[in-house]
């Protein structure tokens, strides 16, 4: 039997439940809140749930990459939205080109490390 999916949502976690629901709203995600303590955040198609759960050795693990078709609107687009002034520990990162392809980086509240990308190469 050959397995076939719809999506994957991936569950993470957050110090700051509250902020880190405003800062994903503010990113330009959709919010369905599933209960009184995880939302769900979708963005077209595909989304996470965030969870108001904060284990400091899983928050510093968890990474997430976002494929983009342009990176370089993603990243004027995310820059615009003025988070790094607006909430305290996220950092923003320029492009960083690779072999593969192309990604900038960017921490929310807690430290979780998402990857905006585009692929150069084949997957």
């Amino acid at each position: 039997m050959k397995i076939s999916g719809k999506s994957i949502r991936p569950f993470i976690g957050s110090k700051n439940y509250t902020i880190s629901r405003n800062f994903y709203l503010d990113l330009g995600f959709s919010e369905f809140v599933t209960s009184k303590t995880m939302s769900y955040f979708s963005m077209g198609e595909f989304g996470f749930y965030l969870q108001d759960a904060y284990v400091k050795d899983w928050i510093d693990n968890s990474m997430v990459f976002f494929e983009v078709d342009d990176l370089e609107v993603m990243l004027t687009y995310v820059q615009g939205l003025g988070l790094t002034e607006k909430y305290k520990n996220v950092r923003l990162s320029g492009i960083q080109y690779n072999d593969w392809g192309n990604e900038f980086f960017l921490h929310d509240p807690c430290g979780i490390l998402w990857h905006f990308g585009i692929f150069t190469t084949k997957k």
